[in-house]
């Protein structure tokens, strides 16, 4: 049986894609206001990042400090948080390192002050541009070789370990 997924998730230990329960809105938005400790994701597939070894669930549970990285495979049209995407202006680029479990760097664009803790616009996570991922093998597996061409990444603010602004 096949089942269309659009929500994607990078941790310290999987890649986890599903769908977020009673999804409301854009994913960005929705990882930036929820005020619980877990996000509901159902028919999840956890995708082990040491030996690409599958766990597939009707319904999990994710920690959303665990999160690193977050991307949403299905975009609507006309919306205008993708309208938000596709405006260049203003952008810095930068590189974001994540260490800890899975040592990674992401190279991107975003908006001045964007990863913040004092930043108007997002609280606890932030949209990167046009991300390349380093340190991140696939292994050769089709769900992790995802996380190659994203148009965008949502990161989350409290798991950088350093930030490189080149503005």
């Amino acid at each position: 049986m096949l089942t269309i997924v659009s929500d994607l998730f990078l941790t310290d230990s999987f890649l986890i894609k599903g769908n977020i329960e009673n999804k409301y809105t854009r994913l960005s938005q929705i990882l930036d206001e929820h005020r619980k400790f877990f996000l509901k994701v159902r028919d999840a597939t956890l995708i082990d990042l040491k030996t690409c070894e599958r766990i597939q669930t009707p319904l999990l549970h994710v920690n959303v400090d665990e999160i690193l990285l977050a991307h949403e495979l299905l975009d609507e049209a006309g919306d205008r948080h993708l309208k938000q995407l596709t405006d260049d202006r203003d952008l810095h680029r930068v590189r974001v390192f994540y260490t800890g479990n899975l040592n990674i760097e992401v190279a991107g664009h975003v908006r001045p002050g964007a990863y913040e803790a004092d930043d108007q616009v997002s609280r606890r996570f932030f949209v990167l541009r046009k991300p390349t991922i380093r340190g991140f093998k696939d292994r050769g597996d089709q769900d992790l070789k995802l996380m190659d061409g994203l148009g965008y990444a949502i990161l989350n603010k409290a798991r950088l370990s350093y930030i490189y602004d080149f503005n």
